[in-house]
């Protein structure tokens, strides 16, 4: 598995094929979600963008009148950073400077809000035990592989804010 680490002021990891691939496909999700299928009454979108003032509807709406189009491109542009830093169809080297690293975070973070909210992961959920549980009952199921892509995005959001702070 990838691990960034510092290197002359870059952040440097090495993905292998399948690594791309999930991370092509997760970050393209994203941007399937901001665009095509932007809808409020999707919970992922709803988590993605909550109500700033979950009392007044009214409020909320004025206010993302204002700043969802910002905030929506700002998540567009994040996934992309992920897109365009990829190689193509192979694995390899992926270098970022610091802008794009934040970028990265932030799409990572989005990514799994979304995959969260799908999966039904809260706070207390146990990863681990949810992942158990899921090979138990039918191991090759996509439960366990998005399980498991979701515990892969975490790793490496910790891997890459690791590098950063350090």
């Amino acid at each position: 598995m990838s691990m960034f680490h510092r290197q002359a002021g870059h952040y440097v990891a090495v993905f292998a094929v399948d690594e791309v691939r999930v991370l092509r496909k997760v970050a393209s999700e994203v941007v399937g979600l901001l665009t095509d299928g932007f809808d409020h009454t999707d919970p992922v979108v709803g988590r993605l963008f909550p109500a700033v003032y979950p009392q007044d509807a009214p409020g909320t709406a004025e206010f993302r009148r204002y700043t969802e189009g910002d905030l929506k491109t700002a998540k567009i542009d994040q996934a992309g950073a992920i897109l365009a830093a990829l190689p193509d169809d192979a694995g390899g080297e992926v270098r970022l400077d610091a802008e794009a690293a934040e970028a990265w975070l932030r799409a990572l973070n989005d990514a799994r809000l979304a995959m969260g909210v799908r999966l039904e992961i809260k706070d207390g959920t146990d990863l681990g035990e949810e992942l158990d549980d899921a090979v138990a009952e039918d191991p090759g199921s996509s439960r366990v592989f998005q399980l498991s892509v979701y515990a892969y995005l975490g790793y490496l959001q910790e891997s890459l804010l690791n590098a950063l702070i350090d």
